[in-house]
C-alpha cells in the first residue's frame, strides 16, 4: 500500500470546519521585488497548485504588498484550489487599524476571504485587541480563520489567559533542522493544544546554516539513499510525523518559496521521502536539538 502522504489539520473555528491540507505549502517572501519576472512566481505558485499544495502564505510585510499582487494573480479562476495565509504589521493590528489592514490584503489578492490570517510578530498593540479586530473580521467573513507568528513560548502562555485564544489557529515560525529551540517548549505547547505549527524557512532560507546543512555528509549520505536531494531531505524532515523518542504526532506544515518550476517539483516530491527511524537518529545526532529553552530564532 502506498504511503499516506502527511497531512495537518487546522481545526474548527468559528463557521469553518476542521481542514486538513497537505503538509508542505507555499511561501512567497521574497516575490514581488523583480527578483525573477513576475510571470514566473506567478506560474510557480500555480504549479503548485496543480501538485496539491494547497497552503499560500503571504504578508502584507512582503514587498510592500507586492508578494499579496502576485498571489492574487496566480489565483485568478481558481480561488478554490487555495488555503490563503496572510499577516498584519503588529502597527496595524489595533481594534480598527487590523481591519483596515486586513480589507488591504484582501484587495491586493482580490479575494473576498482569508482562510487564515495571523499576527506576524508579538508588537505593543494589546493581544486582547489584535483578536478582538480578527474576531470581527471573522464574523464579517472576511476571514475564516485567525492565528499568530513568531511567538515564543511565553507568549502562547500568556495569550491562554484570552478568551479568544481558544479560537488560534497556528503559531508561525522558524523551524528547520539547524534551528530546533522550538522543540524544547513551542511544539510542546502547540501538541497539547491539537495545533499544527507552521514552519517558515524550513530551507533555512533566512539563515548562516543553509550551506552547512546541505553539504552536511550525514544529509547527503541520507539523501543519495533515497535518492533525494539535500534539500528535500530537510523538507522530509522538518514534516516528520513523530519524533524518534515517542510516537507524540507533530503536525508541521512547511512553507517553502520557490519561484521556478523544477524547485516547485523537488518541493513536492519532498512529500513522498519516508525517513526511518535511523535516518532521524543519525539527523539527530548530527543537528542536535537543545535541551534547555532557547530564544526563539526569527529572520
Amino acid at each position: 500500500m502506498p504511503r499516506q502522504r502527511p497531512r495537518i489539520e487546522f481545526p474548527a473555528s468559528g463557521d469553518a470546519p476542521a481542514l486538513a491540507l497537505p503538509a508542505i505549502g507555499q511561501g512567497t517572501w521574497y516575490m514581488g521585488e523583480n527578483r525573477v519576472p513576475r510571470r514566473q512566481e506567478v506560474a510557480a505558485l500555480q504549479h503548485g497548485l496543480d501538485l496539491g499544495l494547497e497552503l499560500i502564505d503571504t504578508a502584507e510585510m512582503y514587498a510592500d504588498g507586492g508578494a499579496e499582487e502576485v498571489v492574487g494573480e496566480a489565483l485568478r479562476g481558481r480561488r478554490d484550489d487555495a488555503f490563503v495565509v496572510s499577516k498584519v504589521y503588529p502597527w496595524n493590528a489595533g481594534r480598527d487599524s487590523a481591519i483596515a489592514a486586513c480589507e488591504g490584503s484582501l484587495a491586493r489578492l482580490g479575494i473576498e476571504t482569508l482562510d487564515l490570517y495571523l499576527l506576524h510578530w508579538p508588537g505593543g498593540i494589546p493581544l486582547d485587541e489584535t483578536f478582538e479586530a480578527f474576531e470581527r473580521l471573522r464574523d464579517q467573513g472576511k476571514i475564516r480563520r485567525f492565528g499568530v507568528s513568531n511567538f515564543d513560548a511565553g507568549n502562547l502562555r500568556a495569550m491562554e489567559a484570552l478568551p479568544a485564544a481558544a479560537d488560534c489557529a497556528t503559531d508561525q515560525v522558524l523551524y528547520h533542522l539547524g534551528s530546533r529551540g522550538i522543540e524544547v517548549d513551542v511544539l510542546p505547547w502547540m501538541q497539547d493544544h491539537h495545533l499544527p505549527v507552521m514552519a517558515y524557512c524550513p530551507l533555512a532560507q533566512g539563515g548562516r546554516l543553509r550551506a552547512k546543512l546541505l553539504s552536511s555528509t550525514v544529509v547527503n549520505e541520507i539523501a543519495d539513499k533515497h535518492g533525494a536531494s539535500a534539500a528535500q531531505i530537510l523538507l522530509a524532515w522538518a514534516i516528520r510525523p513523530a519524533c524518534p523518542q515517542h510516537e507524540r504526532p507533530r503536525p508541521v506544515i512547511a512553507i517553502p518559496k520557490a519561484s521556478t518550476l523544477a524547485h516547485v517539483d523537488a518541493n513536492a516530491a519532498a512529500l513522498d521521502i519516508d525517513l526511518d527511524a535511523d535516518d532521524l537518529t543519525r539527523l539527530d545526532n548530527a543537528f542536535p536539538a537543545p535541551r534547555e529553552p532557547v530564544s526563539l530564532d526569527i529572520v
